[in-house]
C-alpha cells in the first residue's frame, strides 16, 4: 500500500474510481494491527485502488471528513465517501466491505 498525499486522494475521488484510503498514526497500537489486516486485504483485492496516509500530516483531511479517531478507512465510490470505518473487526470483515465496493 502506497502512502498518498492529499492531492493523490482528491484525484482518485474525482476520477470516480472506487477507492479507499486507510488513515493511521505511527504511534497507535491499534493502527499497527489494522495495518497488517489492510496489507492482507490489499493482496486479496489487487484491483482495488487503495492508499494510506499518516493523519498527522493530513490535518485538513481530518477536519474535512470529520475523522473521529484512527485507524479510519474512507471508502469512496463515484466521487463520494460512502463508508467511514473505525472498527477494523477482522480481515474477512474488511475484505467483504471492500469487495462489495468493487463489484
Amino acid at each position: 500500500m502506497d502512502d498518498w498525499s492529499r492531492e493523490q486522494w482528491e484525484a482518485s475521488v474525482q476520477s470516480g474510481v472506487k477507492t479507499a484510503l486507510y488513515l493511521y498514526t505511527p504511534l497507535c497500537g491499534t493502527c499497527a494491527v489494522a495495518s497488517k489486516m489492510m496489507d492482507v486485504v490489499e493482496q486479496l483485492l489487487p484491483d482495488l485502488l487503495l492508499g494510506k496516509a499518516n493523519l498527522n500530516y493530513m490535518e485538513q483531511l481530518a477536519y474535512d471528513y470529520h475523522i473521529e479517531s484512527v485507524p479510519c478507512l474512507l471508502v469512496c465510490d463515484s466521487g463520494k465517501v460512502t463508508e467511514k470505518v473505525y472498527a477494523f473487526q477482522s480481515v474477512p470483515f474488511l475484505y467483504e466491505l471492500l469487495k462489495k465496493s468493487i463489484d
